[in-house]
């Protein structure tokens, strides 16, 4: 018989942005559950509002299935005595397995006899698997935890209720002191308490009682009724797919209206009054046909139509202090000058073992210079480069940033062009947070991307030189993520930047315009050398290229993110070729002999020394790869590699490089220790699976 199984946990309100993740692992780990007990079904469907999270289980079998097994116990010697008497071993065994000793069996295994019992288990009913739900729902984990009453047990909020029924039966169960039945809940303040007949009876039990629970479904009712309401008044509209998900996981009975406020508040810049909508309300925004936004907002209630204009008015009236401030403060904030929020960043802090904000955009200024010149910008880049760096924090000092403190970069944009700053450094100034999340929006500008890098830059060698290093899940100034963002932007704009060896310039160069700092930047730079090669590791890993390609390449004494990059993507390209088995073999030769020479980068190579003509072919080819590898792709030098492996494999067939004379052996060695630097561009080789 198929059959079907309801599971419900009830809670208090649960934060928008946890019901969907919750639903999906209470699903996954259900599932896990019953495939490991060895019960079968066809499909588990969810259900989740801000109030609860069930799961309706169709298919379930009966029972586990029978299980038939032989199992293997201590050998025949350890089992049985001298004189053929069971031993405490045998003893054991057997009753460990629910038997006597008048069921061992000997087999052979391997020319040693071994006890073995066979065993028939039966399989338990699906009603007393279920009865282990409990332990499976309190496993879950959430990014925060609460505790109620006098209970150590931690959850997202307070269970209220369970519900757990197969087909029109209770299987009972109990977390803490809830015990589960068939009685759910409806809507909080339109609903009331639904006994359930049967586990299916659950979607449209509750939706009589003014609860949506299919997700889906409730947020296509949303969407229909905004877009109703768009059409209905020739509105324009922008949709956030996020603010959408969230408004849904916070009603479970949406009604969607329109509200609106007064027309003197579009003076704001738009983005202060989308952030005061849609962040601080969560309203959608209107704009007109051509763009223009209007005083009008949508908004989704978590109940019916009744008492709407109530509703509609409470929420103008919320809306309008937000908007009344927002005015205020812009029109405070252009009473001052940039120079004078700037000079107010002495005495804010970027953090107490580093310096002062003012004292960061200093440092930043000189790393985006040196950036700059390391990427050949113009004089007049330049220019503008150092002005922004000079700058760009200076919002964070301004009345409307210190109370909508999201709009930090975004302000300093608007108020810079207000202040008659460039456009190409009032953008710059917004696009130095960029990206703001680890797959975040990068940098549009040159400046903005050079600037992104700069500040990112200075705060990762900043902390790391304070000791102030991630470790674990511990990285509280999100030292990662910004990491991150800097191997995003080099990777996206293809920039050969000597990032991993860029910390003596910063010193020489910061020590030249004359700033000190009280702790010493050359601190810990091998952990900040990894540290960005994780993060390449980590972007490399996206591309779902081969682990030993991502090893390869991230074992490296390359400084330029860029040629790593393009190491890896060369190596991917050409894995499947049928030459790259025999190319990668040979090269790797090279490499393993080439560590027993301790020749330096200065050894060179006598061709008087030579024996052989295979020693003068490749001390050729390795000059004209040499020669030629400065004003070669990362790619060209490794198809120019891969085509030395005849000439490499005739060298190794006809040589003995540790030879018995020193000076012939030492010169092979040479000779192979250049080769080796010239494939290091690829990385370590050694890494590589070759097939």
């Amino acid at each position: 018989m198929a059959n079907s199984y309801l599971l419900e946990v009830g809670v208090e309100e649960m934060p928008a942005h946890v019901v969907t993740p919750s639903i999906k692992q209470l699903h996954q780990r259900v599932a896990d559950y019953l495939k490991e007990q060895r019960i079968s079904f066809d499909d588990i469907q969810e259900y989740a509002t801000p109030r609860r999270l069930a799961l309706l289980i169709s298919g379930l079998s009966d029972k586990q299935p029978d299980v038939d097994e032989s199992v293997k116990g201590p050998a025949k010697k350890i089992a049985q005595d001298a004189d053929g008497n069971w031993t405490k071993a045998a003893i054991g065994f057997t009753r460990g397995q629910g038997a006597s000793v008048d069921d061992i069996e000997f087999k052979d295994v391997k020319g040693v006899e071994y006890v073995f019992v066979e065993k028939h288990i039966a399989g338990k009913p699906v009603a007393e698997v279920l009865k282990g739900l409990p332990d499976v729902i309190t496993a879950m984990t959430f990014p925060t935890l609460m505790k109620w009453g006098y209970h150590n047990l931690q959850f997202i909020r307070p269970i209220r209720w369970l519900v757990s029924l197969l087909n029109d039966q209770v299987v009972p169960f109990k977390i803490l002191d809830v015990e589960a039945g068939r009685t759910t809940w409806g809507h909080r303040f339109l609903g009331h308490d639904i006994e359930l007949q049967k586990a299916t009876d659950y979607v449209d039990a509750l939706y009589k009682d003014y609860v949506i629970v299919d997700p889906v479904k409730r947020k296509q009712v949303i969407n229909d009724q905004i877009d109703a309401i768009v059409e209905e008044h020739d509105w324009v509209i922008d949709k956030d797919p996020d603010l959408l998900e969230e408004v849904n996981n916070l009603v479970e009975w949406p009604t969607a209206f329109a509200g609106s406020f007064d027309k003197k508040y579009l003076v704001l810049p738009d983005e202060v009054l989308i952030t005061s909508m849609k962040d601080n309300q969560r309203f959608f925004y209107l704009r007109d046909h051509d763009g223009n936004l209007l005083p009008n907002f949508i908004a989704v209630r978590n109940g019916n139509k009744e008492y709407l204009e109530n509703i509609i008015k409470g929420n103008e009236r919320v809306l309008v202090p937000r908007l009344e401030d927002a005015k205020f403060f812009y029109e405070e904030d252009q009473k001052l000058t940039i120079d004078q929020y700037v000079d107010r960043l002495k005495r804010v802090s970027f953090h107490d073992k580093i310096s002062s904000m003012y004292d960061k955009m200093q440092r930043t200024a000189v790393i985006a210079q040196l950036i700059g010149k390391r990427l050949n910008l113009t004089d007049d880049e330049l220019a503008d480069l150092d002005r922004a760096a000079h700058i760009y924090k200076f919002d964070l000092t301004t009345q409307m940033v210190g109370e909508f403190a999201e709009l930090q970069g975004v302000m300093g944009e608007i108020y810079a062009k207000l202040f008659g700053e460039k456009d190409d450094v009032a953008t710059a100034i917004r696009e130095h947070y960029m990206p703001i999340s680890a797959e975040g929006e990068l940098p549009q500008t040159k400046l903005g991307a050079v600037l992104a890098i700069a500040d990112k830059l200075d705060s990762i060698l900043s902390f790391f030189a304070v000791g102030m290093i991630p470790s674990g899940s511990n990285d509280p100034y999100a030292l990662r993520r910004q990491a991150f963002g800097i191997v995003r932007i080099i990777n996206d704009r293809n920039w050969h930047l000597p990032l991993l060896g860029i910390q003596a310039a910063i010193i020489k160069a910061l020590a030249a315009a004359n700033i000190k700092t009280s702790f010493d930047l050359s601190k810990n730079a091998d952990a900040v050398r990894q540290f960005f090669l994780d993060r390449v590791k980590q972007a490399l890993s996206e591309r779902k290229l081969r682990h030993d390609i991502i090893d390869t390449v991230s074992d490296t004494k390359v400084n330029d993110l860029a040629n790593i990059f393009a190491a890896a993507q060369a190596i991917d390209e050409h894995k499947d070729d049928g030459d790259f088995k025999a190319a990668i073999e040979a090269l790797t030769r090279v490499l393993r002999i080439a560590k027993k020479g301790n020749q330096g980068s200065a050894a060179q190579v006598n061709p008087e020394l030579f024996e052989n003509p295979s020693e003068q072919k490749l001390y050729d080819a390795v000059n004209d790869l040499e020669k030629q590898a400065k004003d070669r792709t990362v790619a060209e030098n490794f198809a120019a590699l891969r085509s030395l492996e005849p000439v490499i494999t005739s060298y190794f067939d006809e040589n003995m490089i540790m030879d018995k004379n020193e000076d012939i052996r030492n010169n092979r060695l040479t000779q192979l220790g250049i080769l080796a630097r010239l494939a290091g561009v690829m990385g370590n080789l050694n890494d590589l699976i070759v097939k």
